[in-house]
């Protein structure tokens, strides 16, 4: 497994990283940017997405993952529709890739496939039907999301603990991994780190 860690420090506050592509899948216009926060697990800079779109992207541009993980650190700060924070991995663009969100208006964390641009829920493996699983997704609170993905397998993680897993194979190349939210979210990252199973 090599890991990467992913640090904001040396970029300027109010500009997007470097290194990550922003992009949506949809219609609108995606707004990251770099934010000082000492109150992040971090104590320094974090990521912020603000802007509005059906579903704003942000994907690592020298990535190509067929086997690993992604783990971040989020807090849903704000957003009326929705107040989501989403990990997206095998991604071929803005419209193919998979994606799991937290969601702090409807407490819960779902797994989907996104599809030529259309976004559909998978069945949670030994569970047919249902939408994702119900947990307390507080706003304004650092949380972790996790998923670790080999093969056909999806293993969901939730503050350190495994929620459910999901088995697909509609994306078996490897892709590119990012972030992802949804609507009018704001929300925040810190601590992003992914690797590759060797």
């Amino acid at each position: 497994m090599s890991n990467y860690a992913i640090g904001f420090e040396g970029t300027q506050i109010g500009v997007a990283p470097d290194g990550w592509t922003a992009t949506v899948t949809g219609s609108g216009d995606s707004r990251w940017t770099v934010e000082s926060d000492a109150t992040a697990p971090s104590k320094s800079k974090v990521l912020k997405q603000s802007g509005q779109a059906t579903y704003p992207l942000l994907l690592k541009d020298d990535t190509s993952i067929k086997d690993g993980f992604v783990e971040v650190m989020f807090k849903a700060v704000a957003g009326s529709q929705d107040r989501a924070a989403g990990i997206v991995w095998r991604a071929k663009d803005a419209n193919n890739y998979y994606v799991t969100r937290a969601n702090a208006l409807e407490d819960n964390v779902v797994l989907y496939k996104t599809v030529n641009g259309v976004r559909s829920p998978l069945d949670i493996v030994g569970r047919k039907g249902g939408y994702g699983t119900d947990i307390k997704v507080p706003s304004n609170t650092w949380h972790t999301l996790r998923i670790d993905f080999k093969a056909s397998r999806f293993v969901v993680s939730f503050n350190g603990k495994q929620l459910f897993e999901v088995e697909d194979s509609t994306f078996g190349d490897a892709g590119k991994v990012g972030l992802w939210t949804k609507a009018d979210s704001v929300t925040l990252f810190d601590q992003i780190t992914y690797g590759e199973a060797k």
